[in-house]
Order: structure tokens, then C-alpha cells, then sequence
């Protein structure tokens, strides 16, 4: 017993370090805290670019064919969503990024859920999709509940998680951002605001 504390003392810190090292590994909670602090930095984050036309890109991106359903049942088909700014992201509750993020996607949701203009398609790709509801109960956030509904185009989501996405008025990617961002920042929402008022 006395060569443990003797231990203790001398390798306290790292003893203490080790614990939180297993406390990340093991706990999704804990990863995504973690992960949320760097992303608070800002670092991570991109921004919204110019539009294809002014960035000499060939063909415009078409997204017929992508269609979600909502909690209720209800098919949104994005080709109807024409002349708004949508942010789309792309989540699932297994993954400590998305929920790193997830809570600067729901203040970014406060911030814009009232105006006509701004449309928010938060994707679960939890293969059970009971379980993206349950974390969304759990955590209290009230972003729209969507799952596909048929195939996501390529030029959308291709299989990293999470995966962002904002068209302008007209339909055109001006974000297209893979991994961990802060959405809750001032400098994130006057380049959605500055989207809003173009004119489609």
C-alpha cells in the first residue's frame, strides 16, 4: 500500500492524464466535447465560396432526385426548393464529430428558423433511425428530423460524416465542408446573410 501512494505521488499527473485519455476513448460525449473545443477556435471551419460562374467552373449541379422524409412521413423533394439559402447537413449519433458540431447547427437553426428565405435539411444516416431521434431528445435540439428517401447525388454527400452543405438562391454549392465546423459563429452568419439577400 505504501509503494502505491509512493507511485501515486510521483506519477500522479500522468495517472490523471491516462484516465482522461481512456474518458475520450471510450465515452462519444466526451470526444465530442473535446472536439467542439477545437472547433470553437475556428480553425476547422470553411467558408462560403463564390459562385460557380465567377470561379470559371463548367456546368451547373442539378439535384433532382434528392428527396428526404420527415418525422411524419412527409417526402421533401430538394428541386422545390428553389430561391431559398439551404443549409444542409449530412449527421449521424454514432459519430463524435457530428456531435461536436451538432449544437452550433441547432443555434444556427434558432438564428435563421423563422425567416422564408433559409431552409435547414439536418440528414440522419443512423441505419437505425430510432437512434438519431433518441440523441436529439436527449440533447433537447429541435433541427428538422430528415432521413433520404431515395439516393443523395454524389456532388452532396460521399461518405464522410459530417458533411455540410449550403446552395445559394439559384442552387449552387457554396459550401461544401467534410469533418467538424463551428456554424454559431458571427463571421459564419453574415456569409448567410450576405446569400440572403442575393436575389435568385
Amino acid at each position: 500500500m505504501e509503494n502505491l501512494k509512493t507511485w501515486l505521488k510521483k506519477n500522479g499527473f500522468t495517472t490523471i492524464l491516462t484516465v482522461l485519455f481512456i474518458i475520450i476513448l471510450v465515452n462519444k460525449d466526451a470526444k465530442a466535447w473535446l472536439m467542439r473545443q477545437v472547433a470553437s477556435t475556428g480553425i476547422l471551419n470553411s467558408s462560403i465560396s463564390e459562385p460557380k460562374e465567377l470561379r470559371n467552373a463548367s456546368a451547373k449541379v442539378t439535384y433532382a432526385g434528392f428527396i428526404l422524409k420527415s418525422e411524419d412521413g412527409t417526402l421533401i423533394d430538394s428541386s422545390a426548393l428553389q430561391n431559398k439559402v439551404v443549409f444542409i447537413n449530412f449527421w449521424a449519433s454514432w459519430c463524435p464529430p457530428c456531435r461536436a458540431e451538432f449544437p452550433s447547427v441547432q443555434k444556427l437553426y434558432d438564428h435563421y428558423k423563422s425567416n422564408p428565405e433559409m431552409v435547414f435539411l439536418t440528414v440522419n444516416l443512423d441505419d437505425n433511425t430510432a437512434l438519431g431521434k433518441a440523441y436529439l431528445k436527449e440533447k433537447g435540439f429541435t433541427v428538422p428530423f430528415l432521413v433520404p428517401a431515395g439516393n443523395i447525388p454524389g456532388t452532396l454527400y460521399n461518405g464522410s460524416l459530417p458533411t455540410t452543405v449550403v446552395l445559394d438562391k439559384k442552387g449552387e454549392i457554396r459550401l461544401h465542408h467534410k469533418g467538424l465546423a463551428d456554424y454559431s459563429k458571427s463571421s459564419f452568419c453574415t456569409q448567410i446573410d450576405e446569400l440572403l439577400k442575393q436575389k435568385p
